[in-house]
């Protein structure tokens, strides 16, 4: 069984995230499109996994459930050893505030504000303590010491992105869910923000899940989930661009539904 480890002064489940056959659906009867189709796994704390599939496979869908965005038909959630299912809107609201970073392919940074107070809006809105100098150094570490007066649109593309990990991470959060982060990026641009992904698993010891369409972004993960109409559809340890490209291609005949997959 999953036991609790300590980082710093915080005492953290070895298990960050926990899907029990998770089954969510849209549409009206007649009409109804199944997104996830008992979903089950495990990803230990301090993890970076990256979530793949073709289009309406249901990944992006995933990442909005295991983050309490979207309610679900059946299954539960565990964040943090914590179950989502069953609190009220004002509870996961006050939940993803406290335990849960996001990040997301076109930032979701406020055009009127600084750098600095784009990134110190999760804790204002949370009513919690503003620590400044804390938000400074980890935007220093961000390669962003000296952008902290800026507003977005004086931003690139790479820096806007920087700043969205930066205000993710000031929340201290258990679990940092990126949904295509480097989509909207240039190859380069791309491997910098990936690497600094991976630096918020190995220094940070955050836990990272992330949803990307590209080989190459997904080959930065520990282990790569392939998802195919709903279902889990394998996984791949210490990946590779070209072993994550080859695996895409038989998604199709791969599909099931009957394993807890633990990462």
């Amino acid at each position: 069984m999953f036991g609790r480890r300590r980082v710093g002064e915080a005492v953290l489940s070895a298990e960050a995230l926990r899907l029990v056959e998770v089954r969510k659906t849209y549409g009206t009867a007649g009409n109804v499109v199944t997104a996830l189709d008992g979903v089950s796994l495990s990803l230990a704390t301090g993890s970076f996994t990256a979530v793949m599939g073709p289009s309406g496979s249901g990944k992006s869908t995933l990442l909005q459930c295991a983050a309490g965005l979207e309610p679900l038909d059946s299954g539960t959630v565990v964040v943090d050893g914590q179950p989502l299912v069953g609190r009220g809107e004002a509870q996961l609201t006050r939940f993803r505030r406290e335990r849960i970073g996001f990040v997301f392919q076109q930032y979701n940074l406020l055009p009127t504000l600084t750098v600095l107070e784009n990134v110190v809006l999760p804790l204002k809105l949370a009513g919690r303590r503003v620590d400044t100098e804390r938000a400074g150094r980890i935007l220093a570490q961000m390669g962003l010491a000296d952008r902290l007066r800026h507003r977005p649109d004086e931003l690139s593309g790479g820096q806007r992105q920087r700043v969205a990990i930066a205000r993710a991470l000031l929340v201290e959060p258990r679990v940092v869910f990126a949904d295509e982060p480097t989509g909207a990026l240039d190859s380069r641009t791309a491997r910098e923000i990936l690497a600094l992904v991976r630096e918020v698993v190995q220094v940070h010891g955050r836990t990272v899940v992330m949803v990307t369409h590209d080989p190459v972004a997904a080959a930065a993960a520990d282990t790569v989930l392939f998802l195919a109409d709903g279902r889990l559809a394998g996984h791949l340890a210490r990946p590779t661009p070209e072993a994550v490209a080859e695996r895409l291609t038989h998604l199709g005949n791969a599909a099931r539904d009957d394993v807890t997959l633990e990462v």
